[in-house]
């Protein structure tokens, strides 16, 4: 019986608290350092996603250049293996 007395107690509390809270809400509006705490949190985030956006931006930098490189090199080695046909071609006609 005392442990229903209790939560009885505390379920009236809570509804005490929330109701305090919601009528100093409405007059007061929001607490300066909650809004303090919201403005920092959205100046972190916004750092976040500029530093993520810098990153990828490198990253996609940083593999164009290796794809850049790669390709360069299949061309020559492409490139090198046509002319050796075309020497054999031309040394088979002479």
């Amino acid at each position: 019986m005392d442990i229903k007395q209790g939560e009885k107690v505390e379920g009236e509390l809570d509804v005490l608290i929330a109701r305090r809270h919601d009528k100093r809400v409405a007059e007061q509006g929001e607490r300066a350092q909650e809004e303090l705490w919201r403005a920092s949190e959205r100046r972190h985030a916004e750092q976040r996603r500029e530093e993520n956006r810098a990153a990828w931006c490198e990253y996609h930098r940083a593999a164009a250049e290796r794809a850049r490189r790669t390709l360069e090199e299949l061309i020559a080695g492409h490139e090198d293996a046509a002319q050796m046909l075309e020497a054999d071609t031309k040394g088979d006609a002479a």
